[in-house]
């Protein structure tokens, strides 16, 4: 079975932010951004950036941190060949998420491009991200999510990741 789920808090409809990731299919699961009109779309592979969701989901957690006024985290995830950097710069109770993207995994500076970029409420990018992991987790089992991502779940940080999201809105 495969899921696909389109979501986002909406502030204003020229800056919506939605998040989808598709159940992985053999070792690949498409992923999409969109905002305002723009858009990113991707196949992501399972491996060498076999941490990616884990590290997403991490990320995700200690920008709710209110402690941490601004900081920048860097997720590296890959397509093959393309490589991408998803760059989270904090500030205050914003988010800038800038993706660039690297022709080629030697990560070439002088040939990246960002090919998708949003600035918006801490709490609402989590949010977005937050309602596809749920649908992710939900139909982990039916999905068969381990064998076909060739990892388990991270469950551990999706935990994390909704506890200190149901903590954020109740302050």
């Amino acid at each position: 079975m495969l899921s696909v789920l389109f979501c986002g808090y909406k502030k204003d409809m020229s800056d919506n932010f939605e998040v989808s990731f598709n159940s992985p299919q053999c070792g690949w699961m498409s992923i999409g951004l969109s905002a305002g009109g723009r858009e990113f779309h991707t196949t992501t592979a399972h491996a060498p950036h076999e941490k990616a969701l884990a590290e997403l989901l991490n990320i995700l957690t200690d920008m709710l941190d209110r402690d941490k006024p601004a900081l920048t985290h860097i997720l590296k995830w890959n397509r093959d060949p393309e490589e991408f950097d998803f760059i989270f710069h904090k500030s205050g109770a914003k988010v800038k998420l800038e993706i660039v993207q690297y022709p080629t995994e030697e990560r070439d500076t002088t040939e990246r491009e960002i090919v998708f970029s949003f600035e918006g409420d801490t709490k609402d990018i989590a949010a977005a991200f937050y309602e596809t992991f749920v649908q992710l987790h939900a139909d982990r089992h039916t999905d068969e999510f381990e064998f076909n991502w060739r990892q388990p779940f991270p469950a551990v940080e999706f935990e994390n990741f909704e506890s200190k999201l149901k903590e954020t809105r109740t302050v």
